[in-house]
């Protein structure tokens, strides 16, 4: 049985043609060789799988090849590139950082450097992982990489380029390797699928080279696992769509767009349903969540032709897209994202995840549903608005019934006729519009009722511009009040109005406010800060609480500082002598008689 390669080292680029996605790095390098601009140190960082380890690979051949052809590659046939082909070239040497990151690897590799190559022009030492490699170690290269001997070329790979020292990264020429491009995975997967024989489906591809996440490598394996599992038991592979997504665990698009258009036809049992087959099928739900934004934010971007080119995937997913996007608003779309990107912060830290996906749902549902609906304040409007317009038709019926009656007059006497009562009423029906109680309500009393159609017509005359006039409710507003009724009043104050600052609630309850006339109260603060705050923020608010609950305009409240009496406190021997002497004269004699000094 022949020995089985992985297709990620058996497709593995041997030139710089062959490099997928690194189009500008390797005709960087390539014109480096062509014109002798060689540097001594090489830093290549970037992603995993995207080609470091391997451009290096082919510099290091490259650069000792005898026999160059026009496009400045190897010629896989000198006996220098032969012997790297075999790999038993002596003038390559790669360490690998992750397990040899010690002052004494280091230490070794820079004697290794001080030999000269035995075939051909440079010794290249490539350190992959670089980032591995110790503090002490990074500074025992130190000296050997800013001026190594003139055969030694350094190529150091890793992907994570912010762990490796400045003086370091000042040393070398940085290339940054980019992720590759869903498109020119699926180019080089359907390529080595035709080489193999296998059949594949651009769908599918897409697929890969999605999981993949940029990496080469990652999409050639997971295309391994794949051509595996889709190989029949006569050795024929077909890699199909759907055995795609059940291989490599990925939830069906088709699964986004049926839930999109469910939203749009408002079917909220379809799409609870469609949510329980998802979570039966082993997907977490964060999957969904992230799953389902990146379709609605592809379904934006199909919406535009000129955009559309950003969306990596397949040509025939593609134009599922626009189509999609044909049906649904940009509007629409920005308010489903807005949903679904709070759903994805909620759902972190929800309880029952399960239901946090199900309101979201429901929400998607009736969101046009809600759009469609006549705004609430509008309605009223709508109902009082053709009880006015029969009104009025009845006026300008009894006005020419009127017209009608007087014909036989003259003009002069008809003009009043026909234009007073119109005048007098149209009025008070155009006032009483937005009175109008709804049907099946009681009126207000004092207030008249415009006739629903059918009913009564209203008397022409000037009554109701009567009726409507508000009664004017005799509130006093300078009523007498006790000492006992302020207090109550003050009590309630502070309950209402400091109901969030308990701290200044209980303060407040507890201080006794004192009379000073009929209308004024003091209230005496413990300190100076308080006062402040008091006067400045809450001072109008209490003023206006307490004449309203009083019934009084002229409730004044002075804010005062509560004084603070000090007791001097005697320390020294003459102050308490002095204390002394006051309480006792007599001691004033006595200490003169006896010649006693107090220090």
């Amino acid at each position: 049985m022949e020995h089985y390669i992985v297709s990620a080292r058996k497709y593995r680029p041997i030139t710089f043609e062959s490099v997928v996605g690194q189009r500008s790095l390797t005709d960087m390098l390539r014109n480096a060789i062509r014109t002798n601009h060689l540097a001594h140190a090489y830093l290549f960082c970037g992603p995993r799988g995207v080609g470091k380890t391997t451009c290096a690979r082919i510099f290091a051949k490259t650069i000792n090849c005898s026999n160059l052809t026009a496009d400045s590659d190897a010629c896989n046939e000198c006996p220098s590139c032969r012997a790297f082909n075999a790999q038993q070239s002596f003038n390559y040497h790669e360490l690998d950082a992750a397990s040899n990151n010690s002052v004494d690897d280091i230490r070794t590799l820079i004697q290794e450097v001080q030999i000269p190559p035995q075939d051909g022009k440079y010794s290249v030492f490539v350190i992959d992982e670089v980032h591995m490699l110790s503090t002490a170690a990074f500074n025992a290269l130190l000296k050997t990489l800013e001026e190594p001997p003139a055969h030694a070329i350094f190529i150091m790979a890793t992907t994570e380029k912010h762990k490796v020292l400045p003086t370091i990264l000042s040393r070398c020429q940085v290339f940054d390797f980019s992720r590759i491009t869903v498109a020119d995975i699926i180019s080089h997967l359907a390529y080595v699928a035709k080489t193999e024989g296998y059949e594949a489906d651009e769908s599918a591809l897409a697929v890969v080279a999605r999981k993949a996440d940029g990496g080469m490598r990652d999409a050639l394996s997971v295309f391994d696992q794949l051509a595996t599992f889709c190989t029949d038991e006569q050795g024929h592979t077909k890699i199909t769509y759907d055995k795609a997504i059940n291989v490599l665990n990925v939830l069906d698009t088709d699964y986004y767009f049926r839930l999109v258009d469910m939203a749009l036809n408002a079917d909220v049992s379809s799409a609870l349903l469609l949510l329980n087959e998802v979570l039966n099928k082993g997907f977490d739900g964060a999957n969904f969540l992230a799953g389902f934004a990146s379709h609605l934010r592809d379904v934006l971007v199909a919406k535009d032709p000129q955009t559309i080119i950003l969306l990596e995937t397949s040509e025939s997913i593609r134009r599922q897209y626009a189509g999609q996007a044909a049906k649904c608003a940009a509007v629409w779309l920005f308010r489903v994202l807005d949903i679904v990107g709070s759903t994805e912060a909620a759902y972190r830290t929800a309880r029952d995840k399960r239901l946090t996906l199900e309101l979201m749902l429901i929400k998607l549902c009736r969101l046009l549903a809600n759009d469609s609906q006549p705004q609430t304040g509008s309605q009223p409007q709508t109902v009082n608005r053709q009880p006015a317009n029969a009104a009025t038709q009845r006026v300008a019926t009894a006005a020419n019934s009127a017209q009608q009656a007087t014909s036989a007059t003259p003009a002069s006497s008809k003009q009043p006729v026909a234009s007073q009562p119109a005048a007098s009423i149209k009025q008070p029906v155009a006032n009483n519009i937005q009175r109008a109680p709804m049907q099946g309500m009681s009126a207000m009393p004092g207030i008249p009722t415009i006739p629903i159609p059918g009913g009564p017509a209203p008397t022409a005359t000037p009554q109701p511009m009567v009726a409507q006039q508000p009664q004017q409710q005799e509130t006093p507003q300078n009523a007498p009040f006790t000492e006992e009724q302020m207090a109550e009043a003050w009590r309630l104050m502070c309950k209402q109005l400091f109901a969030e600052d308990k701290i200044n609630q209980a303060l407040l309850s507890n201080i006794a406010i004192q009379k000073k006339d009929e209308l004024t109260y003091e209230v005496q603060l413990p300190n100076k800060l308080l006062q402040q705050e008091i006067t400045n923020n809450h001072l109008a608010k209490m003023h206006g609480f307490l004449r309203k609950t009083l019934r009084n305009t002229g409730v004044n409240i002075i804010i005062g500082l509560e004084e603070v009496q000090t007791e001097q406190v005697a320390y020294t021997a003459a102050e308490k002598m002095q204390v002394l002497l006051k309480l006792n004269p007599e001691l004033s004699t006595l200490t003169s008689e006896l010649g006693l000094i107090v220090q």
